[in-house]
């Protein structure tokens, strides 16, 4: 017997309370299809929040998901601090030269402050209106990059891994001034009507750093960002290895993790062990030249490996679908989840 039809938030919550809800969750986090909607550039598109709010609904309507993802684009960041923005006709904006260009310059690195942010604000602005939209139906997450994760654009991936290794103290200065950031950016996006906040950290995965160097560095990091942070959160590392750190992560506190292509859902869910749900791990890269039919296969497999007993939520393993992904995809992705993801799952063998 089937359970009752459920709302989204509904639907949520039970997934992550561990238990079956009517149906798995899809977080089909669809960003860049916004601009395609109506007919903008991807630049004009994130140019305002009117832009972005009608995206996501016609988005949520069109594709039946089961959130709301007002994320930009990750360099927003990196500009509020004063950085560039590149633009790209077909794909994610990227983060410009780096804002930090010289170690030295971090003993006087002070955070932005979000208000004061105009491309921040745009964000909080889109949260507020589709909070006043879909109210406690739909689950509507925020996006913050962790301060270990965010020097990757402040600074470039090589100068970051040295200063980790021969400058520890300006690494604690950095990630101080980071932290005070971060959790600013997350709690301003609760107080807008974000229920959650996707906590973006790819340079802890274990295809980044050893688990070791992340237990010194990206996991202190994120327990102290995720006590200040008001609200639930879900940790990301944007299609890199989680395996091995899974219950590390589970330590900091996070609700959700969000798991790669690279390794086996099965192996995972039983890692997690139910103090964590997890999101994922459909492969976006592969998505792109994905037929409606392997869109099928390859939900049917997801859920098939993770679905039972709740604590799982349907979604992508990048934290971002491309903008190649075509329509008749996520629409098959969709209709494949309402079909094959309604409990009590009985056709699984």
């Amino acid at each position: 017997m089937n359970a009752p039809s459920m709302n989204s938030m509904q639907r949520t919550l039970t997934a992550l309370g561990q238990q079956e809800p009517d149906r798995v969750p899809l977080f089909l986090l669809t960003t860049l299809h916004g601009a395609r909607e109506l007919g903008l550039s991807i630049e004009e598109y994130f140019s305002r929040s009117e832009h972005v709010i009608e995206g996501q609904m016609r988005l949520l309507k069109k594709y039946g998901g089961d959130c709301l993802y007002p994320f930009f684009y990750a360099p927003i960041e990196t500009e509020a601090w004063g950085g560039e923005v590149v633009y790209l006709p077909d794909g994610p904006p990227n983060a410009g030269p780096p804002i930090i260009r010289s170690a030295q310059a971090i003993d006087h690195l002070e955070p932005p402050r979000v208000m004061e942010s105009p491309c921040l604000v745009r964000v909080l602005e889109t949260i507020r209106e589709l909070k006043a939209r879909v109210g406690d139906t739909v689950p509507i997450i925020g996006v913050a990059i962790s301060p270990f994760s965010l020097p990757v654009m402040q600074m470039g991936f090589d100068r970051y891994l040295e200063l980790i290794y021969e400058q520890p103290e300006r690494f604690e200065h950095l990630m101080r001034v980071n932290e005070a950031f971060t959790v600013e950016w997350a709690n301003a996006q609760l107080a807008a009507g974000a229920t959650a906040i996707c906590y973006f950290d790819p340079i802890s995965s274990t295809t980044n750093i050893p688990r070791d160097l992340y237990l010194k560095t990206g996991q202190q990091v994120a327990r102290r960002t995720l006590a200040r942070i008001k609200g639930p959160t879900a940790t990301h590392l944007a299609s890199g290895r989680v395996l091995p750190i899974l219950n590390d992560i589970a330590d900091t506190g996070t609700a959700v993790v969000g798991v790669s292509a690279l390794e086996d859902l099965a192996e995972l869910k039983a890692a997690a062990n139910r103090r964590v749900s997890l999101l994922g791990n459909l492969n976006g890269i592969e998505m792109r030249r994905w037929t409606p039919e392997q869109a099928e296969a390859a939900v049917k497999t997801a859920i098939a490996k993770a679905g039972r007993g709740g604590g799982f939520l349907l979604g992508d393993n990048h934290g971002e679908i491309p903008w190649q992904v075509p329509e008749d995809v996520l629409l098959a992705i969709g209709e494949a989840t309402r079909r094959w993801g309604r409990y009590p799952l009985d056709w699984i063998e």
